[in-house]
């Protein structure tokens, strides 16, 4: 068990948190949401005892191991990557160490022998002989070829470290798992078995994480990080969502007799809790919902952005010709002969480990970039616009507010029709007038989106949209793409977002020509895929 008790935390003036209680349990999965900077990376840290809180105490008992998902990529450059694996359980591995040690000592002593028997005794006791079996296990679980398991972790790519660095979370069955954010980088075969491996798991797993495919999958429990709380709900992040939105209709809704949002909410328990393809698997397993009260309900303050898009033309039947497209960055072939045709309504997901094939082709498709080979051509009746991956050029150097930022791109220059936008984007009272520049990641996305709704276009080419935004941006994004009208071309790492929104998925191979296209969802997309493997 871990409990923290009356944990407050003032952060550089703000207070964080205040008297939080909060008790997890072994064979729980907790994922923990919040707004962007609400404090959840740093209430790992607190509970990892990396940072101390200004008052109260975290507690666990002298038997657990704590683990924690490493995030300093190149701790452990000098290090082969399965010996980084092991060194998840510290102990173990300097056992291991003194071990090495004295049996090279060229004037091994009777001493040393005796200090030998009891390093081998303890040991034996942790499960050393199958140590390098259960980093290889884990290792190959994750996608790591075995020809690179002893190979130094500098050689490898940032793909590849994350990996190894999750692997190093999970070795030998910690009894405390700590991850932030342990989905980045990952494809998609890596996560799908990170997330069994964590639903079978009988530790006590606390996540921080944007990606809600993922929390669905594996949470049990939901903490949400809210305006200086911590409150903990049972039940994935779907169930946390969707019952939140109920509960704050309801509550609004003060002409109803309590008795009748009692009974609606007790409905809505109980349907999802039924809902298999809702609960998910780690819920539905567990059958944490069958006890959840009305009481029990999730009532967050946090707002959500309102994001939809208006064409201001309907799209005639020629959408987009591409034919086949080669390009080389920087000598490396990240296209090659790739040729679809767009059907009007298309909503296509590029998907798969070619990210700079994605971006190439959608900086192609706006004029940033010419093809080495290969031609497209746009329908007449198209108007696109275009979220880049990196909007760095949009920013930087500008010195003016935010209202006057959002004004360049704007026909209707009056203060009202702006703060329209920008009110849907959380931006209200004088936040409208911040400078641009300082900016975080999420407020810059939230400014792109507004500009991108006022450009009432009728094609979207969106890279990374979800990138920087916490999860209640991303699900108003995703509503809001599921309710456009018109095409829609993005690249995205989210899981759900893509299964969402897309009707079509095109995969561009790394290294291979053309790409693979199949109308359908991201769920069958996949299923296709492995039918073809």
């Amino acid at each position: 068990m871990l409990t923290i008790s009356n944990v407050s935390l003032q952060f550089a003036g703000d207070l964080l948190y205040k008297n939080v209680d909060l008790i997890f349990q072994r064979g729980h999965c907790y994922g923990i949401i919040g707004a962007n900077g609400a404090g959840k990376s740093t209430l790992l840290r607190i509970i990892s005892g990396e940072l101390a809180p200004s008052t109260g105490t975290v507690t666990i008992t002298k038997e657990d191991r704590m683990s924690v998902l490493e995030q300093n990529h190149f701790k452990y450059d000098e290090h082969p990557v399965l010996e980084t694996v092991i060194m998840g359980n510290r102990k173990l591995y300097d056992i291991m160490k003194e071990k090495e040690a004295l049996y090279a000592k060229p004037d091994f002593d009777d001493a040393d022998g005796e200090r030998a028997a009891v390093l081998e005794g303890e040991f034996a006791e942790m499960n050393g002989w199958d140590a390098e079996t259960e980093a290889a296990q884990l290792l190959n679980g994750l996608g790591v070829p075995t020809d690179m398991h002893l190979n130094l972790m500098g050689t490898l790519d940032g793909r590849l470290k994350v990996k190894v660095l999750l692997a190093q979370a999970l070795f030998g069955h910690p009894s405390i798992i700590l991850l932030d954010e342990p989905t980045n980088g990952l494809d998609v075969e890596s996560t799908e078995w990170l997330e069994e491996f964590l639903i079978d798991c009988d530790a006590i797993v606390i996540v921080v994480s944007h990606d809600r495919h993922f929390l669905n999958a594996v949470c049990t429990n939901i903490v949400d990080v809210d305006h200086a709380a911590c409150k903990m709900y049972s039940g994935n992040y779907d169930f946390w969502y969707e019952s939140s939105q109920l509960f704050q209709q309801l509550m609004r809704n003060q002409n109803k007799k309590r008795d009748e949002k009692v009974r609606d909410l007790q409905e809505f328990i109980r349907r999802f809790s039924a809902n298999k393809s809702k609960s998910k698997q780690a819920t539905s397993r567990k059958k944490i919902l069958d006890s959840i009260q009305v009481d029990d309900m999730p009532a967050s303050s946090r707002k959500s952005p309102y994001v939809g898009f208006e064409p201001e033309r309907e799209a005639g039947k020629d959408i987009l010709f591409v034919e086949g497209l080669t390009k080389s960055i920087d000598g490396v072939k990240v296209l090659d002969n790739v040729s679809f045709t767009v059907a009007k309504g298309d909503k296509i997901a590029f998907v798969g480990e070619n990210e700079a094939g994605a971006t190439t082709l959608f900086q192609i498709l706006e004029g940033e970039l010419e093809p080495d080979e290969g031609s497209f051509r746009w329908g007449v009746t198209i108007t696109h616009s275009y979220f880049p991956k990196d909007n760095t050029a949009y920013f930087d150097g500008y010195e003016d507010s935010v209202i006057q930022w959002l004004r360049q791109y704007s026909i209707d220059q009056t203060e009202t029709y702006l703060r329209g936008f920008l009110g849907r984007m959380l931006f209200s009272g004088d936040e409208v007038y911040k400078p641009a520049k300082v900016l975080s990641g999420g407020e810059k996305v939230r400014c792109m989106l507004s500009r991108l709704m006022m450009s009432k276009a009728n094609a979207l080419v969106l890279d990374q949209p979800t990138d920087h935004l916490d999860l209640e941006s991303i699900t108003a994004l995703s509503n809001g793409l599921v309710a456009y009208p018109g095409n829609l071309f993005f690249a995205s790492h989210d899981h759900q977002f893509i299964d969402e929104v897309a009707n079509r998925v095109i995969e561009i191979p790394a290294n291979a020509s053309g790409c693979l296209d199949r109308v359908g969802t991201f769920e069958e997309f996949l299923a296709w895929k492995r039918g073809r493997a």
